[in-house]
């Protein structure tokens, strides 16, 4: 699908986002293990989660939508009739897996042509070492063979130290720990993202952390919840940005998620020059949720500085790069991106296709195996962008039209619906031409 997204004038008005994906992940999935029912407000509407949904269905959860949520009827999990389908989500497959590992039956678990070419070997390492048996093509690509408790002997915990920062590969592991024999133990390089960890304390579990090291208890009894994911804080980077690039802007974003393990997108984005205010903070589920307001200069990108993301910072701000490449580009000082490399084995290699589509709106890129640099003070350029079926190209090209100087197609729109199938339909809302 093509979608001509037209240079704004300006974007103003107040939106509320679908929730959070890595959160709707994680209830879905321990609403389906957790004996009784739990209700999810506010669902991530997008494909990934509704491919998590279908996988739990599969496996026989009881799965129902009253009055815009998600209801859940868990307990314990069944032999799938068939081959589970993540679609193009890493992070159903890499935390469901962990699931999968503990019970008493064997699944099959693949994905798309995308996620068929994604390495599983960092879960595949772990769940190994807690006593389940993998097959994987070519030894680390989906699909996936999990055997489950072989002879009826559960999982054992373990002590683990994540060789690189993953939240998805650290969830993987607890959700197997849930089932284990005595403790699991993930120690992290870095922090990362905590919903895992406060999702299972929501649902009863016994998790104690202490710096980067989490220790689940085991033996943990899970029960349902009634839960609201909050609005996606990665989705509303896109229109964070695109406030940022319209002169005149003045955008109000509601109930959008404010982890702390987060919020390092609004602390660069600050660090950069950008006045973001949260107007009101609440906790709900251990999550914390607030409203942002994003204002923009009269001088397009004129109080924006630019900045370097690396090290700790890349793991925590990896799926939001492709948008923040696109304000560094009109930044004064340019965007510098270091220890990528995980961006070449997203659902493209982003490094790859933020370059293609720059170099269409005429934007000079620097790119290198681990990263890229984008100068500043840049112009973009009307041009037809291939998203190449990845859905934060679509969307961040899409925001990066908003600043043309003429309109832009972008190809394979339709990929946004992966994580935000009312992208499109949310930008025509707020923008003013």
């Amino acid at each position: 699908m093509r979608e001509i997204v037209s240079p704004a004038r300006a974007i103003q008005g107040i939106i509320t986002l679908p929730g959070d994906k890595s959160i709707s992940h994680r209830y879905g999935m321990l609403a389906a293990i957790a004996p009784g029912r739990s209700t999810i407000a506010n669902y991530s509407t997008g494909a990934d989660c509704q491919s998590t949904l279908a996988c739990m269905a599969a496996l026989g959860a009881k799965i129902e939508r009253h009055n815009g949520s998600v209801v859940i009827e868990g307990g314990q999990l069944q032999e799938p009739a068939g081959p589970l389908d993540a679609g193009n989500s890493g992070s159903t497959i890499r935390m469901l897996s962990g699931i999968l590992a503990a019970q008493e039956f064997t699944s099959r678990i693949g994905g798309d042509e995308s996620l068929s070419r994604r390495p599983m070997g960092r879960i595949i390492g772990p769940l190994t070492e807690m006593g389940a048996r993998i097959e994987a093509r070519d030894g680390k690509f989906p699909p996936l063979v999990i055997h489950g408790r072989e002879h009826g002997r559960p999982l054992h915990g373990i002590d683990y130290q994540l060789p690189m920062p993953s939240a998805q590969v650290k969830s993987c592991i607890l959700l197997a720990g849930l089932f284990a024999q005595g403790d699991t133990i993930v120690r992290e390089p870095v922090r990362t993202r905590d919903h895992t960890e406060i999702a299972l304390k929501e649902f009863g579990a016994e998790i104690e952390i202490e710096k980067r090291t989490i220790h689940l208890r085991a033996g943990a009894q899970l029960s349902g919840r009634e839960l609201v994911a909050p609005g996606d804080l990665s989705s509303a980077c896109f229109f964070l940005v695109a406030a940022l690039l319209v002169k005149e802007s003045s955008l109000v974003i509601h109930g959008v998620g404010l982890n702390p393990t987060r919020s390092a997108l609004l602390d660069f984005l600050v660090s950069m020059g950008a006045q973001i205010k949260v107007l009101e903070v609440h906790q709900v589920g251990g999550e914390l949720i607030g409203d942002l307001r994003v204002q923009a200069s009269a001088v397009t990108g004129g109080l924006i500085e630019g900045g370097v993301i690396e090290g700790t910072l890349t793991a925590a701000l990896i799926d939001e790069i492709p948008a923040l490449a696109v304000l560094g580009a009109v930044s004064q000082h340019g965007l510098t991106v270091r220890d990528a490399g995980e961006l070449r084995v997203k659902e493209t290699d982003r490094i790859a296709t933020i370059e293609a589509g720059f170099r269409q709106m005429g934007v000079k890129i620097e790119s290198n195996p681990e990263g890229f640099h984008v100068p500043g003070r840049q112009s973009f350029h009307a041009a037809e962008i291939d998203s190449a079926g990845d859905h934060r190209i679509a969307m961040a090209f899409a925001v990066a039209a908003l600043a043309a100087d003429g309109p832009c197609a972008i190809e394979g729109a339709e990929s946004a619906s992966v994580s935000f199938p009312e992208f499109f339909a949310t930008l025509l809302q707020i923008v003013q031409t």
